[in-house]
């Protein structure tokens, strides 16, 4: 499109500026032309009174030198003879005495005729000059230039002719300077164009372009791309519809895999229930499809789960918060009944106060039920539990502790919960429990709890948990488990 743009705006320049200044060159050099003919005709009017008064052929130089033309020799008199030769007769009457009478004649004197002649150099045809005689101005080609015919009537009725010579620089006076002023007019006129051109077209393509990265962007699973309103109204109008569309699209995902994740997490809960009656249904056939069904079925959620947490960007989390303390009251009111029935002694501390994180609550309660989760799968039957809220100025502390035989290997059960997997689980309860604590700017650690057995702490930072005051921070809740 912007090529396009600067060739049709480059076409029509150009014949716009050849329509203007072609006829505009001719002109002026029409004027030239009449403006060199006419400064010769002036140079010619000059001669008419001398011519008027006297034909001598002095007087004559002397005013054929005086005038410009005549000075730079561009300018001849041709002065016609008077014909044939006149003469005079003088005749007297002589009168006598007596009776004679005589008669006296004078004799004939011959006036001299005047003679043609030239003055100044001449450059015409000698016939053209006889034509120009006859009443008729002319102007006629002579080598390097034209030469004006000016007939002059002079007092015997007969025309004497005024020649003066125009050389072809007199003609062509200007005319280069003029046309290369309209070529360079008609040149920059061209630019001009080409540039705004050009700069109009890359107005409306870049907008274009980006609209169209971004649609790729958008189709390449980039949700997070998002397009700069400018340009015409018309690609601005596309821009905001653009943008309104990914936005929309990310919030149907958003509910898609909240819903997913929801539903998951809130069968993970009955299943873990079903897991343990099944086994307690003891042997045989029936009991072991139950549990291998049981165990299929737990695999499809945890597949959903996975599937729901996964993400081909890594977006920011909205600013939402919860109540951990009330949050963590409710998870126990309801994981308490399965305690009882397993036999299970379950503490619980720290809850009294409103402690605010920012976690939003069904994530909160996806990673608490993630931990307790494990404590009765991982656990005999019987084994206490407790969960502990530790609270400083810029963190909250969750520790998940039980009296089970404890984690062989730590490190390897966190590096299942970032996806590994393992024998004997999928990692996706600490999956969970890290992509919360890491959200905040915590993170997850497991240790051996004060009951004998495992302790999973998350750390959910209030502040992004960074720098020196992390690290102090990380050593008084330490001193304070020593003590605990």
């Amino acid at each position: 499109m912007r090529w396009a743009l600067v060739r049709v705006s480059l076409a029509v320049t150009v014949m716009v500026v050849l329509a203007f200044a072609v006829p505009l060159g001719l002109v002026v050099r029409e004027l030239a032309r009449d403006r060199a003919f006419a400064d010769a005709e002036r140079q010619a009017a000059q001669i008419r009174p001398a011519l008027a008064i006297t034909t001598d052929r002095d007087q004559l130089e002397r005013a054929v030198a005086s005038s410009q033309a005549g000075g730079d020799e561009r300018m001849a008199v041709h002065v016609p003879g008077d014909g044939a030769a006149r003469r005079g007769t003088d005749a007297g009457t002589g009168t006598g005495t007596g009776t004679d009478t005589g008669a006296g004649t004078h004799d004939a004197h011959p006036v001299a005729a005047r003679e043609a002649f030239d003055i100044g150099r001449s450059r015409a045809d000698p016939r053209d000059v006889e034509t120009a005689r006859r009443g008729r101005s002319a102007v006629t080609s002579v080598p390097g230039g034209y030469a004006l015919l000016q007939p002059t009537a002079l007092s015997t009725g007969e025309f004497a002719v005024v020649e003066v010579y125009v050389p072809h620089r007199a003609v062509t006076n200007g005319v280069t300077t003029s046309w290369a002023i309209l070529a360079a007019v008609g040149l920059g006129l061209v630019v001009g164009s080409v540039a705004l051109a050009d700069r109009l077209g890359l107005r409306l393509v870049r907008p274009a372009e980006r609209l169209a990265r971004a649609a790729a962007e958008l189709g390449e699973g980039k949700l997070g791309v998002r397009v700069r309103e400018g340009g015409p109204a018309e690609l601005r109008a596309a821009a905001v519809a653009f943008n309104s569309m990914a936005d929309k699209i990310v919030q149907l995902l958003a509910a898609e895999r909240e819903l997913a994740a929801d539903l998951s997490h809130r069968l993970r809960t009955p299943l873990t229930v079903l897991r343990l009656n099944a086994a307690s249904l003891g042997e045989g056939p029936a009991a072991d499809q139950t549990r291998a069904a049981v165990a299929q079925l737990e695999r499809e959620v945890d597949q959903l789960i996975r599937a729901a947490r996964e993400q081909g960007e890594q977006k920011e989390r909205p600013a939402l918060g919860c109540d951990a303390c009330e949050v963590i009251r409710d998870r126990m009111d309801f994981w308490s009944a399965l305690a009882e029935d397993e036999g299970r002694t379950a503490g619980l501390a720290g809850v009294d106060a409103t402690v605010r994180v920012p976690v939003a609550r069904p994530e909160l309660v996806a990673a608490l039920d993630a931990m307790l989760g494990n404590v009765f799968r991982h656990t005999p039957e019987g084994t206490a539990f407790a969960v502990d809220v530790h609270r400083s100025e810029d963190a909250v502390i969750v520790l998940v502790s039980d009296a089970g035989p404890g984690i062989a290997d730590p490190d390897a059960a966190l590096r299942r919960g970032h996806g590994d997997g393992g024998p004997g689980s999928t990692g996706l309860g600490l999956d969970i429990v890290r992509r919360v604590a890491e959200s905040t700017g915590g993170d997850v650690r497991i240790g051996r709890s004060v009951l004998g057995g495992t302790e999973v702490r998350v750390w959910l930072a209030l502040d992004g948990g960074n720098g020196p005051r992390r690290r102090a921070r990380r050593r008084r809740v330490r001193r304070g488990r020593a003590r605990h």
